[in-house]
């Protein structure tokens, strides 16, 4: 029997916010445990939550960049349950008037576009955390968290790969931190993962029983989880087993999911509307000024890049995984006019020199004007490729701009036609095998003879004229 993945994933964003959702604690990561909980994060008798106006601006921001209806009316509830890191026995999120509806995200996979619609996204408050490594026997508990401001990002059940949600959830990353809501952080928790995960036949319409993996706090956990659970769920159903709803924790030690605890549904948190908060009311003209101040979006971005720099749609989405990278590839573009290989450099030397030191764009040795004046020099014939990695070398260690470090480290191309015909001739001379060889119709030996060329040159003959000479002399 085939088999279909069906994932729905839910994501925590911790909004952007100095102060928390309902109070005027810190949001700061990193304090000692329970130094920035108020009494109204675990509501204490006679306090009253306020609802904290910068969380609500997020929300607008993602709604609007999402395509979503904002409910201009939209209220909080409660959702009461017990938890050791919950003191007040219940968490004010919103369920039945949510602030965002509807809205999508378009990622690509393998090449492939594909629109993942979304269901809604929520105001809440964090709960506090547990703590079980630190203490023998015994369980700590740190409320510094516990009010954090969170919008809960629920998709629509449409994705059927792990590579599908991966990419979902890389492109919403992507998106909260490029608006300025969310900083991204997955190590601190600014941004957790639960993936709704089921299997059914092909062709079968309705759902699998889901399995919900809980606070996956990196792309590649999120996709090993997934397919973890998949193989799992696939075999238990073959051997005759059944699934049952649960939520799931993934371990990365062992790189399996195991269960934590009977799904609850809705009604078992006996959610009702939060009688200390008032209906959230959006007027138009707040809407219209967060409008007006959004940034341009990724997927506009990746649609111009497209247009006026010739690159793929999959180079669009890698250029614009981040704001930062985006500016420094339209910089280095517009410095030298290249767009298709200003795309080239920045994936391919500037990202493997990046990764191997280990540092971000924004840390970058080389700056994207330098880039870009390299590259240029690369089109007006000064450089090979070559010898601009020489440069590009030299750039990252900081020895200056490019047209010094050429001259310092005498990297200019050779385009000397009567020096390079001296060098094809006395190649040739002393390469009359190779030169038989090509003549008998073996195209290989040409290869041959253009990097004893290059060679002879030390790298800094100009490829297309070598090729073209030697072709002119071999005739």
């Amino acid at each position: 029997m085939k088999w279909e993945t069906v994932i729905g994933l839910e994501v925590h964003t911790q909004l952007a916010t100095k102060s928390k959702i309902f109070s005027g604690s810190s949001t700061a990561f990193g304090a000692a445990p329970n130094t920035q909980a108020s009494a109204v994060d675990i509501a204490l008798p006679g306090v009253l939550p306020v609802l904290n106006r910068g969380a609500v601006e997020c929300a607008i921001k993602f709604g609007l960049a999402i395509g979503a209806n904002l409910n201009r009316v939209n209220v909080f509830d409660r959702k009461n349950y017990f938890y050791p890191d919950l003191p007040k026995g219940y968490q004010i999120s919103q369920l039945a008037k949510p602030i965002v509806e509807g809205g999508a995200l378009k990622i690509v996979v393998e090449g492939e576009e594909k629109t993942v619609n979304l269901t809604r996204a929520h105001m809440e408050e964090d709960a506090g955390k547990s703590l079980h490594e630190d203490f023998h026997g015994m369980t700590g508990i740190d409320l510094n968290r516990a009010g954090t401001p969170l919008l809960e990002i629920v998709s629509e059940p449409e994705m059927r790969s792990s590579a599908e949600a991966v990419a979902y959830a890389r492109a919403l990353h992507t998106l909260v931190t490029w608006i300025g809501i969310c900083d991204g952080n997955m190590q601190e928790g600014s941004f957790r993962v639960d993936a709704n995960v089921s299997v059914r036949p092909v062709g079968q319409a309705e759902f699998g029983t889901r399995r919900e993996i809980k606070n996956l706090n990196s792309f590649k956990f999120l996709q090993q989880a997934i397919d973890y659970e998949v193989r799992w769920q696939i075999e238990t159903l073959e051997d005759g087993g059944r699934i049952e709803q649960a939520t799931v924790l993934f371990d990365p030690d062992t790189g399996e999911t195991r269960m934590m605890r009977s799904k609850e549904d809705a009604h078992d948190y006996r959610y009702f509307p939060d009688p200390d908060l008032l209906p959230v009311k959006l007027d138009e003209d707040w809407i219209e000024r967060v409008r007006a101040a959004l940034p341009e979006l990724p997927a506009a971005m990746q649609a111009r890049f497209q247009a006026e720099y010739g690159v793929s749609a999959y180079d669009a989405a890698v250029l614009t995984g981040s704001r930062a990278l985006a500016d420094y590839f339209e910089t280095a573009a517009r410095a030298c006019g290249q767009g298709k290989l200003a795309a080239n450099w920045v994936m391919g030397e500037l990202s493997a020199a990046l990764n191997k030191a280990e540092l971000g764009i924004a840390a970058s040795p080389v700056s994207a004007a330098q880039l870009g004046a390299l590259i240029a020099r690369i089109q007006d014939g000064t450089l090979s490729g070559k010898l601009a990695k020489q440069v590009f070398e030299g750039l990252w260690e900081g020895a200056g701009e490019v047209d010094a470090i050429i001259e310092a480290r005498g990297l200019k191309q050779m385009s000397d036609s009567g020096e390079l015909e001296k060098i094809v001739d006395e190649v040739l001379a002393a390469n009359q095998k190779s030169v038989e060889e090509f003549r008998a119709g073996k195209d290989k030996a040409f290869n041959a003879l253009v990097g004893q060329v290059m060679k002879a040159s030390r790298g800094k003959a100009n490829p297309a004229q070598v090729n073209d000479l030697l072709k002119a002399r071999l005739q």
